[in-house]
């Protein structure tokens, strides 16, 4: 046989096992009554169907369609999608414990090793998580001493934009900066100079990481891990440079079991390596050193790139829509005034500047493909049978989209929380850190540092856009800042202190 013909049966083979295989998915669910969806392409599924993924630009047409509850395939495999306010909730929250589960995700997966507290192993996921944030609140989530912290790099922040004497600027990495040192405070028991290029190299690793997670690549890593992995690619760079992050989390783990006091524990570190003395003995070894490594690597991603994304997103709405900033500015002045900073005791009194960061919350369109729900028995949905195991994706967008549950959902409108006296009231569709059983574990810290960053640039500085894209709606410019493909270039224009 010639290397042609050997070539093409070769291909043949390949084709016919890939046929095969999406058959065996499909086949694994007979059993089920899975909702209808958009018909999937053998072997492809619907992954590269351009009418349907992503999900955050199709959703709304799709579930039209095929109703709040339909099905899509990623490769051979089944996905559930979730749309709109009633069936997301009754999902998260009705039934949190069927919907609790998270399914392996590979693209983690290289990276974790299923180590850390985003584990896949119940057990461990449940008892990291718990001790995660009982660490967290000992070291000031929640409380005055780490609303101190956040006003400190509000501060620095400040004086930075301060000395570009309203030049234009790119925020994104001095934002990511700013908030990372927060959560290094309590993870490391340090802050980092912002000129120090060693972390800011840091820094990008994790943005880029999060970044490419969130690409239509990683949903292909993700659907087929064992052929992807094999291949070049931007993945093998962005796992590279994550690996350099790791080390630098190794470097910090021995310094600190070098110079451990367990009288006095400093840090996040600190009270993971008294844990896991304690726990020596144990044979489930939940706190071992490479848990250790990864769940300060979570809490540094988690804790830097999402916080610090927002608030460049409250920039481009603000400077969007100046007659809303001005009016923050208003209530700043007068509650706040010019002769201290806002501390978070003063978001009672700032109503409207709070109905503002929710309502920017709400209006803030959020790619969740890639980090989905599982379920973790059958369970039968609202005239449906989803099999234990099933990846289940509740988009989070529809539900802050709901025009069910929102008067102008397709507008940004601070009255969507506010009453009719004007006071703050909160809105149980709001969804921005999720909802049930995998809330966003870093919510409070999250919410003081929104306030608090927020108020304190506003306080002394407007914001506008150095560049108009007129070409692009809001939201695409938004997605091309996110991803650095375009510069997202504001002036912050210093304010008099009469104003």
């Amino acid at each position: 046989m010639d290397a042609g013909s050997a070539g093409l049966l070769a291909a043949l083979l390949l084709l016919l096992l890939s046929v095969l295989w999406f058959l065996a998915g499909r086949s694994g669910t007979t059993g089920s009554r899975l909702p209808p969806g958009p018909a999937p392409w053998p072997i492809l599924g619907n992954l590269w169907q351009k009418d349907v993924l992503p999900l955050y630009r199709h959703y709304e047409k799709l579930s039209s369609t095929y109703g709040p509850i339909f099905t899509v395939w990623l490769g051979p495999k089944p996905v559930v999608v979730l749309c709109g306010y009633e069936a997301v909730k009754d999902a998260l929250v009705g039934h949190s414990e069927e919907f609790g589960g998270r399914p392996q995700i590979p693209l983690l997966m290289q990276l974790s090793k299923d180590y850390g507290f985003v584990s896949n192993n119940e057990k461990k996921w449940r008892e990291l998580r718990r001790f995660t944030l009982s660490t967290l609140r000992d070291f000031g989530m929640g409380k005055s001493s780490m609303s101190q912290k956040v006003q400190q790099e509000a501060q620095h922040l400040v004086e930075l934009l301060a000395r570009l004497k309203g030049n234009a600027f790119e925020p994104m990495t001095m934002f990511r900066h700013a908030v990372a040192n927060v959560i290094c405070s309590v993870v490391f028991g340090s802050r980092y100079s912002y000129s120090d290029a060693a972390f800011l190299e840091l820094l990008n690793a994790i943005g880029n990481y999060i970044s490419f997670f969130l690409s239509p690549v990683a949903k292909v890593y993700n659907t087929f891990p064992s052929i992807m992995h094999r291949l070049p690619g931007p993945h093998k760079k962005v796992l590279a440079d994550c690996q350099k992050l790791k080390d630098h989390i190794q470097e910090k783990v021995q310094f600190h079991q070098l110079t451990l006091d367990s009288s006095c524990p400093r840090d996040y570190i600190d009270c993971f390596l008294m844990r896991a003395e304690k726990e020596k003995g144990s044979p489930e070894n939940m706190y071992s050193h490479e848990d250790l490594v990864m769940s300060v690597f979570n809490l540094f991603g988690a804790g830097t790139v999402t916080t610090s994304n927002t608030l460049v997103f409250f920039l481009l709405m603000l400077a969007k829509h100046p007659h809303i900033q001005a009016k923050v500015q208003e209530e700043i002045d007068a509650v706040v005034g010019t002769g201290r900073a806002p501390s978070t005791e003063d978001k009672l009194r700032m109503p409207y500047t709070n109905a503002v960061i929710h309502e920017l919350q709400r209006f803030h369109k959020t790619r969740i493909e890639n980090f989905p729900r599982m379920t973790t028995q059958d369970v039968l949905f609202r005239g449906y049978t989803i099999p234990k195991g099933t990846p289940v994706i509740p988009v989070i967008s529809s539900v802050h989209s709901d025009p069910t549950q929102w008067e102008n959902p397709r507008k940004v409108d601070p009255a969507h929380f506010l009453d009719e006296k004007g006071e703050f009231r909160k809105r149980e569709a709001f969804m921005a850190f999720s909802a049930g059983k995998r809330m966003c574990p870093g919510e409070a810290l999250a919410r003081i540092e929104l306030f608090l960053f927020l108020t304190t640039l506003l306080q002394s500085f407007t914001f506008q856009l150095a560049t108009e894209h007129g070409e692009l709606d809001l939201f695409s410019l938004w997605l091309e800042i996110e991803r650095r493909a375009i510069p997202g270039r504001f002036f912050a224009i210093p304010r008099s202190l009469s104003s």
